[in-house]
C-alpha cells in the first residue's frame, strides 16, 4: 500500500459526516482527500471509458457532466473532447472542482461550474448529459435524474455508471455492500436503473462486476445505462 492510498482509506474508515447540509458533508468529506482522489478511485470506478463510448459525443455537440468532481472523466474522451461544442462539469465540492478547474484551465471548451445537479440548468438544452458514480452520492436522485433529463433536447443521450446492488446476490452481499459503501455517504439501491428506464424507454442497460482495491476476491455490482429522450 503507496502512502497516497493509505491517506484515503483513513478518510474513507472515518466516513462521511452525518449532520449538515449535503455541500458542507461532501466538502468535509472529499476535501481532505481532494489530492489523492483519483489515484485511488482510478482502481475502484469501473466502467467510464465504456460510458462516454457508448455516449459517443459527436463533433459540435454540448455535453454536461453532473457530479464531475475532480474532472477525470473527460480525459476518457481522449481527442474527442477538442471537437466538442462545449462541455460543462459541474459539482458541489469545492475542493473537488478547484482540481477540476486546474485540469482544464487550458482547455476553451470546459466550463467547471459549482451548482447543485438537482437543480442547476444550463442556458438552452444540450446533446448529452451523463454521471459516473454520482447518482449514488444524491440524496435526491430522482430530481437529479429527472432535472438531466428535462435539460435534453429531443433526441439527447443521458448516459449513468454507478454501482448497483443485483436482485440475484444473496442478502448477506447485499446488504454488506450497502453498509460499506454508506459508510462514506454512497447509497446503493437497485431504484435507480428502473427509474432511469422509466423516464427514458429507450434505452440500454448493462450490470457488471469490478473489483474493490484491498477487498481481494470480491466484486461489487455497478450498471451502465444510456437513454435517448424522445
Amino acid at each position: 500500500m503507496n502512502l497516497a492510498d493509505g491517506r484515503t482509506l483513513l478518510h474513507l474508515a472515518r466516513g462521511m459526516p452525518r449532520s449538515g447540509a449535503h455541500a458542507q458533508r461532501l466538502e468535509a468529506f472529499y476535501g481532505p482527500q481532494a489530492d489523492h482522489y483519483d489515484g485511488f478511485r482510478e482502481r475502484l470506478l469501473a466502467g467510464r471509458a465504456d460510458l462516454l463510448k457508448w455516449l459517443a459525443p459527436a463533433p459540435g455537440e454540448r455535453v454536461v457532466e453532473l457530479g464531475a468532481g475532480t474532472g477525470r472523466n473527460p480525459d476518457f474522451l481522449g481527442t474527442g473532447l477538442t471537437t466538442l461544442g462545449d462541455l460543462t462539469l459541474v459539482d458541489l465540492c469545492p475542493s473537488l472542482l478547484e482540481i477540476a478547474r486546474r485540469r482544464w484551465r487550458e482547455s476553451a471548451n470546459v466550463t467547471v461550474i459549482e451548482a447543485d445537479a438537482c437543480t442547476w440548468q444550463p442556458a438552452q438544452p444540450v446533446d448529452a448529459v451523463y454521471l459516473a458514480y454520482a447518482l449514488t452520492m444524491i440524496p435526491d436522485w430522482r430530481a437529479a435524474i429527472e432535472n438531466a433529463v428535462a435539460m435534453l433536447r429531443p433526441g439527447g443521450r443521458l448516459g449513468v455508471v454507478d454501482f448497483t446492488v443485483a436482485s440475484e446476490q444473496a442478502w448477506l452481499a447485499r446488504n454488506f455492500w450497502r453498509g460499506w459503501f454508506g459508510h462514506d455517504g454512497v447509497r446503493l439501491n437497485a431504484e435507480h436503473s428502473a427509474a432511469l428506464g422509466s423516464l427514458l424507454p429507450r434505452h440500454e442497460l448493462s450490470v457488471r462486476r469490478a473489483p474493490v482495491p484491498y477487498l481481494s476476491g470480491l466484486r461489487v455490482p455497478y450498471y451502465l445505462f444510456l437513454g435517448v429522450k424522445q
